[in-house]
């Protein structure tokens, strides 16, 4: 039994490979046919988040929020001071753990609210929150 027995009238069989095999495509008799999703296209890494960060220091100057999402940049995400005396930063962080530090008037300071405790590159201690 030939295949173009079984397709409705118009519809012409997929086109082969010269291996023979047909290609794969996410597509219906009678539509343009479109390559089959790309693998990891949909995976939670692509995924983003809003996460809020908060740290308590009512008397402090400035406090910055640094960590592998912004590359340990100082200026990259600057908080901004709540009325309680707390300082806030709200970003958009993907699927997965990230390491991160406040700097509280230039000097570093772990979050006692964070998902855990974990070690950089140069081992020292940062804190440690998991995203899903």
């Amino acid at each position: 039994m030939k295949l173009e027995q079984f397709l409705p009238a118009g519809c012409s069989p997929p086109k082969r490979s010269p291996a023979g095999q047909i290609p794969a495509t996410n597509s219906t008799p009678g539509t343009k046919s479109k390559p089959a999703a790309a693998p990891g296209r949909y995976s939670a890494k692509g995924t983003r988040h809003h996460v809020d960060f908060f740290c308590t220091a009512p008397g402090a100057k400035s406090v910055s929020l640094v960590g592998d999402f912004n590359k340990w940049d100082i200026a990259a995400t600057p908080m901004r001071r709540m009325p309680d005396g707390r300082w806030m930063a709200s970003l958009e962080l993907h699927h997965g753990h990230h390491s991160y530090l406040f700097i509280v008037d230039g000097k570093p300071r772990l979050d006692p609210k964070a998902s855990g405790i974990a070690r950089n590159s140069r081992n020292e201690r940062v804190s440690l929150i998991a995203v899903s």
